[in-house]
């Protein structure tokens, strides 16, 4: 099933979590985005199961990918 009008469609959570900790770093990523899990011993697991968990903080995380993936 195809996508066409879905930005997001076919790139996973662990993908943009990755690109967004190139582009910004941990501690930057903390700042634009007020989870703990970035601020406190950040890892890509505890995000990642974390953003799973809890969709106002995944939706946060997708439009900034949105913003980053444009800018680039």
């Amino acid at each position: 099933m195809t996508q066409p009008n879905n930005p997001l469609h076919g790139i996973t959570l662990k993908v943009m979590l990755e690109t967004l900790v190139e582009y910004y770093g941990w501690e930057k990523l903390g700042k634009h985005v007020k989870i703990n899990c970035f601020i406190t011993n950040p890892s890509m697991n505890s995000s990642l199961t974390f953003l799973r968990k809890t969709p106002w903080a995944r939706k946060k995380i997708e439009d900034l990918y949105l913003e980053v993936v444009e800018r680039q």
